[in-house]
């Protein structure tokens, strides 16, 4: 199978390119249903599958934000979008680069580079995170400029364990957010 898989709805459809965490893949909740609700609205959606990336170290953060490099140098900062989870979030300078807006679910925000790219992305970026994650920096991601979304008692999943209505509440949250972003409202 391939590293990454497109799904295509139209040839002129706007792209998403979706980018899981190493141990979220794009079969858990929050990338399955964004999935589900861009292709819904029309979009394209260029999924990574990490594992299948052949000689890919994903211990090596220069190493993923290079292939992700490669990967969105051909996007279309006008009408495309990235969605990243977690380690994704170290394609956010590439993002930036191309200018291309995008939502980060559990950025690595105590990775400088990809702190400081949130902040020159800001218009362009919501960056998603939980209290009860240890990976989180609301402070941090406040400092950005860029749109936040902080859900009070929420792990790196975004979950809120032990609580399953509010688990469910929360990937409602999310995907509102996901959703008012396509729309343009942020």
């Amino acid at each position: 199978m391939a590293a990454v898989e497109i799904e295509r709805v139209a040839s002129d459809a706007p792209v998403a390119t979706l980018l899981p965490g190493r141990g979220y893949g794009p079969q858990a909740p929050l990338l399955y249903y964004a999935r589900l609700l861009l292709r819904a609205r029309g979009w394209a959606v260029r999924t990574v599958h990490w594992e299948r990336v052949p000689g890919l170290d994903l211990a090596d953060q220069a190493a993923v934000a290079a292939y992700a490099r490669e990967l969105l140098a051909t996007a279309d900062p006008a009408r495309d979008l990235v969605i990243g989870k977690s380690l994704g979030s170290l394609a956010l300078p590439a993002a930036a680069e191309h200018g291309l807006p995008g939502t980060w679910l559990t950025p690595l925000l105590g990775v400088e580079d990809v702190r400081r790219a949130a902040a020159r992305a800001a218009a362009s970026t919501l960056l998603i995170g939980g209290t009860a994650d240890p990976y989180w920096d609301g402070a941090a991601a406040a400092a950005t400029g860029a749109a936040v979304l902080e859900i009070p008692g929420a792990d790196h999943s975004l979950e809120r364990p032990g609580d399953l209505t509010g688990t469910l509440e929360v990937l409602s949250t999310v995907l509102g957010r996901i959703g008012a972003q396509l729309d343009g409202r942020g």
